[in-house]
């Protein structure tokens, strides 16, 4: 495995980042690695990693580089998690696609990517990106993944949920039963959106677990059953969308 710390320019500065993928059989397909609220830390590199075990180019940024460069959430404390929710909230689903367009064009200039075939998952916070980035990229972006996500129902103009009929990749959302950032309303909400659109997706319940149980390091929150029907998932989806390293 190749893995790197690295910059990648964007409008607003340099977006530091975790790029890993197998040392051979490239160019491998890109798969986006949109981080959850508490950081990009050695936890996500080990999922990226996993990620590029099966054969995929994964970009994992700091999305929060505008800010800083090393925040992670160490423990949760009240002081601590309202620096995560200043950060979180200066997120935007148009920041976020700016930044897109900057992985997307750094991933064309690596001879160890496969820019034509791109996938994006996004965990929590994250959700709403990766529709955004299937919106804006509709030509680009093969598939979404969204895993416990967050806030895809607002009463803004750039709701997640009124993107859809810019959607036409296959999406799959991920949705734990015990969950106040994706109630059942809020998913019906959505998947009503999805079906009037009629993009392709599939929505899936995760019954009796919380938001946050793919992560292993959550305590008593992360269900390792649940987590691996998520990679089941997800590894799946890539097959269908983004096919295996090589076959471009």
């Amino acid at each position: 495995m190749i893995e790197q710390h690295l910059d990648i320019p964007t409008a607003d500065g340099a977006m530091n980042g975790f790029v890993v993928y197998p040392e051979e059989g490239g160019p491998h397909p890109v798969v986006l690695f949109y981080m959850d609220a508490p950081g990009k830390r050695e936890e996500l590199h080990d999922m990226a990693r996993r990620m590029a075990a099966v054969g995929y180019y994964v970009v994992l940024p700091n999305l929060y580089y505008r800010r800083t460069r090393d925040f992670w959430l160490q423990e949760r404390t009240e002081a601590a998690m309202a620096v995560m929710f200043g950060h979180m909230h200066s997120l935007t689903n148009d920041l976020v696609t700016q930044d897109t367009a900057a992985m997307l064009r750094f991933c064309a200039a690596q001879p160890g990517a496969d820019a034509s075939r791109v996938g994006a998952v996004g965990y929590c916070m994250s959700g709403p990106f990766v529709l955004a980035a299937a919106a804006a990229f509709p030509e680009r972006i093969k598939s979404i993944a969204a895993i416990h996500p967050a806030n895809m129902v607002t009463d803004q103009p750039d709701s997640p949920h009124l993107m859809v009929p810019r959607v036409h990749c296959e999406s799959y959302f991920g949705c734990a039963e015990i969950d106040k950032w994706a109630p059942p309303p809020v998913v019906a909400t959505l998947e009503a959106a999805l079906r009037a659109a009629g993009t392709p997706h599939r929505i899936e319940w995760y019954p009796k677990v919380e938001h946050g149980f793919v992560f292993p390091k959550r305590g008593a929150i992360y269900n390792r059953d649940a987590a691996e029907r998520h990679w089941e998932r997800l590894f799946a989806l890539w097959r269908r969308t983004l096919g295996p390293a090589g076959s471009a």
